[in-house]
């Protein structure tokens, strides 16, 4: 039987393909942008903003820190993006806790399957828009987002 435990921890190696992610991304691609899409910024500061709407909605204490992003440095991505890990963590483990998140139907693995699928999404799409931009990951990075068992 799976434990609180397991849907943390798959919970927290998505969130660290983010930061694996950011590791691969030339700087000078940070910014740039293909027609009618987001910059690999963009879509970072998206995920972010995304996750402050639903803490502002399901658990708002855990928004202390947390600061809208419009067009982040990658640093700036970098430390909001590790709070708001930090956030989620709590607010997934209060939704276990009570078999409930405030807002979202039908359970809390529910909203982790949520969660992961809407970062994931945006990590794909930064990930073709680095290749139509001449500045694709590399091998060793797109591959490496299939190792969860080291991530």
């Amino acid at each position: 039987m799976l434990e609180e435990a397991h849907y943390l921890e798959t919970w927290a190696i998505s969130a660290r393909l983010n930061h694996y992610m950011l590791d691969g991304i030339a700087p000078e691609a940070w910014l740039l942008k293909v027609p009618k899409s987001k910059s690999p910024a963009g879509h970072f500061a998206h995920i972010h903003n995304v996750r402050r709407m639903w803490l502002k909605s399901a658990a708002p204490e855990q928004l202390e820190g947390l600061d809208k992003l419009e067009d982040p440095t990658m640093e700036e991505v970098r430390a909001q993006l590790t709070a708001s890990d930090a956030a989620m963590t709590v607010l997934l483990e209060q939704g276990l806790a009570s078999g409930r998140v405030k807002g979202f139907k039908p359970h809390p693995m529910g909203y982790l399957g949520y969660l992961i699928s809407h970062e994931t999404f945006h990590r794909a799409q930064v990930e073709l828009a680095l290749r139509q931009l001449g500045h694709p990951l590399s091998d060793k990075v797109a591959f490496g987002f299939w190792e969860w068992g080291v991530r």
